[in-house]
């Protein structure tokens, strides 16, 4: 990992400017990012120039301009960039999260014998996730895993789901 030592703020900019680039070949526009984070577009202005001396964002010029993250920038949030990387679905109350997929599923608590609890890493959008929401991740794309829970924390800036899990299956093979 970088040894680059970013704000809270700055972390949670360039996190979402990484999901909101996922699998995309064009640049990310200001709002957007100001929209996914609640802020201000001329904050997400201010703080891209600071982005931009590390090294981390370029700008991109003109109508169709924005921001896209750089190699390092990866890096520095320690996230895999896969090129062909399958989807996962994500759904929120029984409908499915457009333009989001789950790129991790960590177990947590499997030891407890009253509950059990995963952390989910998102690339995409969970600003509209709260506590309570019923979730379920999957199927994932070698052993059709499908994890079903409820939302105990969203936290935006690291865009991981603590879910307290109800139910962990696989679909039968054919």
């Amino acid at each position: 990992m970088s040894t680059v030592q970013l704000s809270s703020t700055q972390k949670r900019i360039l996190s979402s400017l990484v999901n909101l680039a996922e699998g995309d070949e064009r640049a990310v526009r200001g709002r957007d990012i100001a929209e996914a984070v609640d802020r201000n577009p001329g904050t997400i202005r201010n703080r891209m120039q600071s982005l931009r001396a590390l090294q981390l964002v370029e700008g991109v010029p003109g109508p169709k301009g924005g921001y896209r993250p750089t190699r390092q920038a990866y890096e520095t949030l320690d996230v895999d960039r896969l090129e062909e990387a399958a989807a996962v679905p994500l759904e929120r109350e029984g409908e499915p999260v457009p333009d989001a997929t789950v790129s991790e599923i960590d177990f947590t608590s499997v030891h407890d014998p009253e509950r059990c609890r995963a952390e989910v890493v998102v690339r995409g959008p969970i600003g509209a996730f709260g506590i309570g929401d019923a979730v379920t991740v999957g199927p994932t794309p070698s052993a059709d895993l499908r994890v079903s829970g409820v939302v105990e924390t969203a936290d935006i800036g690291e865009n991981v789901l603590l879910i307290d899990v109800a139910s962990i299956r696989t679909e039968p093979d054919d």
